[in-house]
């Protein structure tokens, strides 16, 4: 089996290269571990491969904040500096001087 490296880690803000929303990663899976219906859910055309890393976004956009489960091919560093409206992230985290988010505590699955 390969190893997978992910290529973002807990606390960083990411967006969404193709929709326009944004969040802090709080969980990372190696490789797809959501359900079939929600795999099947996504259209065809734009479905990513199961066999890349998975992550889990405590997320926003213009109206709504709320958890999104993105492939790593979707996502890209959010480099805008805005800060986040999603009130858990502040619950979960502590922000850094650098910016990134730290987790105030160690979370066991």
């Amino acid at each position: 089996m390969k190893e997978k490296l992910a290529k973002f880690s807990i606390g960083e803000v990411v967006r969404h290269k193709v929709f326009p929303f944004r969040g802090v990663i709080f969980d990372v899976d190696p490789e797809f571990a959501n359900t079939e219906e929600w795999w099947n859910s996504i259209p065809a055309e734009v479905r990513p491969s199961k066999d890349q890393p998975f992550y889990h976004l405590l997320a926003e956009n213009e109206e709504n904040e709320y958890v999104a489960y993105v492939s790593e091919q979707n996502l890209v560093n959010d480099e805008s500096g805005e800060p986040l409206r999603n009130e858990q992230v502040y619950q979960i985290f502590d922000m850094e001087p650098t910016g990134q988010f730290k987790p105030k505590m160690t979370f066991a699955h």
